[in-house]
């Protein structure tokens, strides 16, 4: 086997950022979801661990595209990072494996491949399920994924003007100074109701524990893609606003577990049975996405294993073809 001889190779946030961008992410996504829908995905497994100043996830699945690959990825969230010691808040690595022999195939920094994958699964469930002629977007949360899931929905729709929303102001302001999409005219607000009222599209992607985006802010038509709920106690939606209209999840067992969803059902709104689709379902024409211009669609995005498996794979075969990054040797 190649790999044996090659080694394991190692990539750093830097190499990773250079060596792939947003399309490369939302292609790895598209094939992602698609496979899943196509019965490719393999064994998938998750495991959240509170930790004195924040959090791990565990995420670890298995894709079968051509050849079988696996990625575990372990992410700390420790929201304080940037302010107290900068570092990033959400940080950690990815061990690409060989699916046949369980080579590790790269270790790979996470981060990067995570706040660019996540964008691109919103963006593409954006193409599925936004009205085409969206042109106002609400983002809720201005730190790092906020200015990726901006920019990806950039280039996903027509838009021209976003409000942005944090409950740090200073954080909107920074947010505003560092807008990253020319033509695009981004306001800062501290009213996020009147805000989403006049939006096409509305993103969360905080990580809040009580619920702020109120079924009352929401006007028909409104696309949503909350982000930020990956943990058990994460919650971002009124679950109002989930029971009254159409529900798509990433993984359904999954957002039973950590996402929007989870809080819904536990509040007695909802079922499974209520959730329209999956995002694969809908990316591979198994049901339908948006059918009306009134329908309010919500995308709840708990971050799925194949996507970082799909991600991965393609950044590593991206440096394997420009000779980027260390190969090094477990075994000698």
């Amino acid at each position: 086997m190649k790999e044996n001889l090659r080694g394991t190779l190692l990539l750093d946030r830097r190499q990773i950022s250079e060596l792939a961008g947003f399309r490369d992410y939302f292609e790895a996504a598209e094939d992602a979801f698609r496979a899943q829908a196509n019965g490719q995905a393999l064994a998938q497994g998750l495991l959240h661990l509170d930790a004195p100043g924040g959090e791990f996830h565990v995420k670890a699945g298995g894709l079968d595209l051509g050849q079988a690959y696996f990625a575990f990825k372990i992410n700390g969230g420790f929201y304080a990072n940037a302010r107290d010691h900068r570092l990033p808040n959400i940080l950690g690595a990815i061990v690409l494996c060989c699916g046949e022999t369980g080579f590790p195939l790269a270790v790979m920094e996470s981060g990067e491949i995570t706040r660019q994958r996540t964008a691109a699964a919103a963006a593409l469930a954006a193409t599925y399920l936004a009205r085409k002629n969206s042109c106002t977007i609400t983002i809720c949360g201005c730190g790092t994924q906020g200015q990726a899931q901006l920019l990806a929905m950039k280039q996903t729709l027509p838009l021209a003007k976003a409000f942005v929303f944090d409950a740090d102001a200073s954080q909107r302001q920074k947010f505003v100074e560092r807008n990253a999409c020319p033509g695009m005219t981004v306001v800062p607000v501290d009213d996020l109701g009147a805000a989403v009222r006049q939006s096409d599209v509305c993103v969360t992607c905080t990580p809040s524990r009580r619920p702020f985006l109120q079924r009352e802010y929401v006007a028909p038509g409104t696309f949503i893609a909350a982000i930020g709920a990956d943990s058990p106690e994460k919650q971002e939606l009124d679950p109002a606003l989930l029971a009254s209209n159409t529900v798509v999840v990433d993984r359904l067992e999954q957002c039973k577990k950590v996402g929007e969803l989870h809080h819904a059902i536990e509040s007695g709104l909802l079922t499974r049975e209520s959730v329209h689709a999956e995002l694969a379902e809908i990316v591979s024409g198994k049901k339908p996405g948006r059918i009306s211009g009134d329908e309010i669609i919500i995308f709840d995005s708990t971050g799925t294993a194949v996507q970082d498996v799909a991600a991965a794979v393609a950044v590593y075969h991206k440096a394997l073809a420009q000779n980027v990054g260390v190969h090094f040797h477990f075994w000698g």
